[in-house]
């Protein structure tokens, strides 16, 4: 196996891998069915980001003034600590530190643990941040999951209901949302504060989001025109993903020195139903 993945395997199809350039989940097979989705066309050799599974958003969502969108933690080498399999779960657990890359763009110390563990029918990813330095910071922080889909268009995505939202593609902020469930048919992408959890259904496929300490979701698909935008996304490849991406994100969370942040989520595949794909 190529050296900057780790896998995790447990019996009778289910494993999942993680790539130690950002340690991106790029891949949750349950039962032998691929849960997330990751563009062909990503770069998987450390000179971008990874396109699709799990990508860890911090300590900034979107444009940062101090350095690249969504911030350092998505591109930085992270380092596994522990790998271990035993009662039916296999899980492993990775760190990130301050560096002198980090501290160019933001002058504050920091340790990072990101848990992945599987067993049947559950991925759980968890993020526990710690202020290491002598200064108070602030941070917004996301987990940017990739479902994978058989057809977005017959998709419904619920859990959205009754909260307030900014439509960024219509430039609309303090919105309110009265869909019960959601049908993607256009560029979507939409922060939605104060959410619970969600469920993305559809034929072939029925996936619950429950989420810790994250009290918003991001709702997002590029569609036609901006999927042929981008150089690391399949031209096709919006009718096959949703991103449903819970975080910190409406507000900055603040640290101060020896505090710690700790936040989850975990997908579920509901009654065995699995992506055909």
């Amino acid at each position: 196996m190529d050296n900057n993945f780790v896998e995790l395997d447990l019996a009778e199809g289910h494993s999942a891998k993680v790539c130690l350039f950002g340690a991106t989940v790029t891949s949750w097979m349950n039962d032998g069915r691929e849960q997330l989705f990751l563009s062909s066309c990503s770069k998987m050799d450390g000179s971008k980001a990874v396109r699709g599974g799990i990508p860890l958003v911090f300590p900034n969502f979107g444009p940062w003034d101090n350095g690249p969108q969504h911030g350092f933690a998505r591109i930085s080498w992270w380092k596994m600590i522990n790998n271990e399999k035993a009662d039916g779960i296999a899980k492993a657990q990775f760190t990130l530190k301050e560096n002198e890359t980090t501290l160019s763009m933001w002058n504050h110390k920091f340790q990072i643990l990101y848990d992945v563990e599987i067993k049947p029918g559950t991925l759980r990813t968890s993020l526990t941040i710690k202020n290491t330095g002598g200064d108070e910071f602030d941070f917004t922080t996301l987990l940017h999951t990739y479902l994978r889909v058989p057809d977005i268009e017959k998709c419904m995505i619920s859990g959205f209901a009754g909260t307030r939202y900014t439509d960024k593609v219509s430039k609309q902020t303090d919105r309110s949302e009265d869909r019960e469930e959601i049908r993607i048919s256009s560029n979507v992408d939409s922060i939605y504060c104060n959410t619970k959890e969600h469920t993305l259904k559809g034929p072939g496929v029925d996936i619950e989001v429950e989420k810790y300490n994250l009290p918003d979701t991001v709702l997002w698909n590029p569609w036609i025109q901006k999927a042929k935008e981008m150089s690391d996304f399949d031209d096709d490849g919006y009718k096959k993903m949703v991103c449903i991406e819970p975080g910190y994100v409406h507000e900055r969370k603040v640290l101060k020195p020896g505090e710690e942040f700790i936040c989850s989520q975990k997908l579920s595949v509901v009654n065995g139903h699995q992506s055909s794909i």
